[in-house]
């Protein structure tokens, strides 16, 4: 079935003139010339039976009916440029890549100089999200993510670790509170909010006594900041603390234990130099990091 649609050269034209504010600029950046964008304005006006724009020429202001039409082709407009940025095969340019926020913070920026030095005509473009991944509506060229689950089909997926989490806290709060330490105040955040049940089961330890509550933070970083500063004992993914457990900031007295969760950077199937580079680049950081993970850190129980 065809669909109804308008002339997509009049949608381009009425949707540079709204998002840019006059004719005369859309005309420079469509490359055409001012006439030909208020006749393709215009004509999309008379397609659609209603003004779009009002005011003088020299001040356009969207009726409402503009206003909804240009939240839609906006979006519809950027849908369509990451769909062709997605397929095409380019070995430089932008690689927009989305990354959970604490590793993107922790463990992905603090090494991204060493990809742009390797990789100096490809620009990483990075993004906060923990969103699962969907191929249908993914914006992103690359997206880390951890996870229990398989990627979705169509997907290609690089593994990067096999996660372990475990109680993690200050050792200055170790040293002002005698008291054990699963009786310390528990820190908890609402992307993870079944962390301590599922870690206290899996170290075999369900029968520790409830701990006094604890803060309920909303970003998994402040959380990490909370324990740093003494609030109390967090649960917290092996790599995500080990330049702190490294540098004495924290302590891991219960080591750490497999989560059954693993951290990927998924990406669409098919030949994508930028995407392909920028994975095998993440796969040697990674094992890199991981020789460190494996040394662990020694169990220091009371």
């Amino acid at each position: 079935m065809r669909r109804a649609l308008p002339s997509l050269n009049a949608l381009r034209a009425f949707e540079a003139t709204a998002r840019l504010g006059r004719m005369t600029e859309a005309a420079d950046a469509l490359g055409v010339t001012h006439g030909a964008v208020s006749r393709q304005v215009r004509g999309l006006e008379t397609s659609l039976g209603l003004r779009l724009f009002e005011g003088p020429r020299n001040r356009l202001v969207l009726t409402d009916a503009g206003r909804l039409l240009l939240t839609h082709l906006a979006e519809g407009f950027d849908r369509i440029e990451t769909g062709v940025r997605l397929v095409r095969d380019e070995a430089e340019g932008t690689l927009d890549v989305s990354c959970l926020g604490t590793l993107a913070l922790r463990w992905l920026i603090p090494r991204l100089d060493r990809f742009r030095r390797a990789h100096p005509a490809i620009e990483v473009r990075l993004t906060q999200s923990d969103a699962p991944v969907d191929p249908a509506r993914e914006r992103s060229e690359v997206a880390i993510r951890v996870s229990a689950d398989q990627p979705p089909e169509g997907m290609v997926a690089t593994t990067l670790f096999v996660e372990t989490v475990g109680p993690v806290l200050s050792p200055r709060l170790m040293e002002r509170d005698a008291r054990p330490i699963l009786q310390l105040p528990r820190l908890h955040t609402e992307t993870r909010r079944p962390a301590w049940a599922d870690w206290l089961a899996a170290s075999g330890r369900e029968d520790a006594r409830e701990a006094p509550a604890g803060t309920v933070f909303d970003h998994f970083y402040f959380m990490l900041e909370g324990a740093t500063g003494g609030l109390g004992v967090a649960i917290a993914p092996h790599l995500l603390v080990l330049d702190d457990l490294a540098a004495g900031r924290l302590v891991a007295p219960f080591g750490f234990v497999p989560s059954g969760k693993t951290y990927r950077a998924i990406r669409c199937g098919g030949r994508h130099h930028k995407a392909d580079a920028f994975c095998r680049w993440l796969a040697e950081e990674a094992e890199a990091t991981a020789a460190a993970l494996t040394q662990g850190s020694g169990p220091e129980t009371r």
